[in-house]
């Protein structure tokens, strides 16, 4: 058995390389709980999305199971740091069990597209963004139906875009594992390229765009807390929001 005490003086990197060869159970508990912490901070960014059908708790009891997963699934060698590779897979692990319980429905992404057409054409056609009656009033749709589909795709639009920068670097040729940085010059510049086109999109959005991004992203505001400072309401800041990740995506993909 290994001793708590002795565990608890190794930093991350050391009790994963050492579970790379000894795959104890010990192990895999101490990581589990240094880590515990992601699922909470997530479970609570991510309350308006379950919160009709689930609990904290059970958000987090599946964030613990997802860990342990991650932790077997997890390759220092190949892999981003831990916190990033697991983050990801928590967020995906909310939207999967959100769906399972039928919170989403089926037909949301032709809903959610119907909404992101309407506003384009409603904002060409009144010459402002379009609000959540407006939007509602030329679908024919209920108006909290129609806040409850933006907020859905605020959430899911949140996992694609911690998604941009890891598909990119999937995308690239394995190399030889180097513990030398310098010795990978090619996946070095790759990520300076591709943090340099990132930065690039951002500032090519709008001054509430940006806003919305920096203070949710950055100053990690939710909806509801951004919706204040700015002063607007908060499905206002779920619609810029979702423009703002829209547009960062196709940026990203046009040129990176």
């Amino acid at each position: 058995m290994q001793q708590v005490d002795e565990l608890k003086e190794k930093t991350n990197e050391e009790l994963f390389a050492q579970y790379q060869i000894e795959k104890s159970p010990e192990i895999k508990q101490e990581l589990t709980m240094r880590y515990v912490y992601i699922v909470r901070a997530i479970a609570l960014q991510m309350h308006n999305l379950y919160s009709s059908t689930m609990q904290m708790e059970d958000i987090v009891n599946e964030g613990v199971i997802a860990i342990m997963k991650g932790i077997d699934r997890y390759d220092p060698e190949k892999d981003n740091k831990f916190e990033t590779f697991i983050s990801r897979r928590i967020r995906g692990m909310v939207i999967d069990l959100v769906r399972k319980n039928n919170w989403m429905p089926r037909d949301y992404h032709r809903q959610n597209k119907s909404i992101e057409n309407a506003r384009i054409h409603l904002t060409e056609v009144l010459k402002h963004p379009p609000t959540d009656e407006e939007i509602a009033d030329y679908l024919q749709m209920d108006v909290k139906k129609c806040q409850k589909i933006q907020r859905m795709g605020t959430m899911v639009n949140v996992l694609s875009l911690d998604m941009v920068m890891s598909d990119n670097e999937e995308r690239q040729p394995v190399q030889v594992p180097s513990t030398d940085i310098a010795s990978q010059p090619e996946s070095a510049f790759l990520r300076e390229e591709a943090l340099r086109t990132l930065t690039d999109a951002i500032n090519s959005l709008k001054e509430k765009e940006k806003l919305v991004i920096s203070l949710y992203y950055v100053e990690e505001l939710n909806m509801s807390q951004i919706a204040q400072v700015m002063e607007v309401s908060e499905p206002r800041i779920s619609q810029i929001h979702g423009t703002a990740v829209h547009k960062l995506k196709a940026y990203m993909n046009t040129h990176f």
